[in-house]
């Protein structure tokens, strides 16, 4: 088979799989999904995907560790928002702090 012919296999099947596990999802018992451990353990899934996609996001280039203006902006809205700062004021300072060092040459 060519090339072509195995991505097209490859997206069938990636299909499949998409639907057979939301099929699934709506075959689990709703006793199952309204127990306290459940939504304890869907919450924290969410906050460790999302922390997972912020590390490989805010500290990767290609194949090698970045450390650049990125994380210093990162630092930046951390520091605000521990003080409670106000949302966008988070994020007009923390896109400030990156374009500030990316101006200077630093990432």
């Amino acid at each position: 088979m060519s090339a072509h012919a195995w991505l097209w296999v490859a997206i069938v099947a990636a299909g499949a799989v998409s639907w057979l596990t939301k099929a699934t999802g709506h075959r689990v018992p709703e006793r199952w999904l309204e127990h306290p451990r459940v939504h304890r353990i869907a919450s924290y899934m969410t906050v460790a995907l999302l922390f997972a996609l912020f590390a490989v996001q805010g500290f990767t280039s290609g194949r090698a560790l970045a450390f650049d203006a990125r994380v210093a902006a990162v630092a930046v809205a951390a520091v605000l928002l521990w003080r409670r700062a106000p949302f966008i004021v988070v994020v007009i300072a923390a896109a400030g702090v990156a374009a500030g060092l990316r101006a200077l040459g630093w990432g």
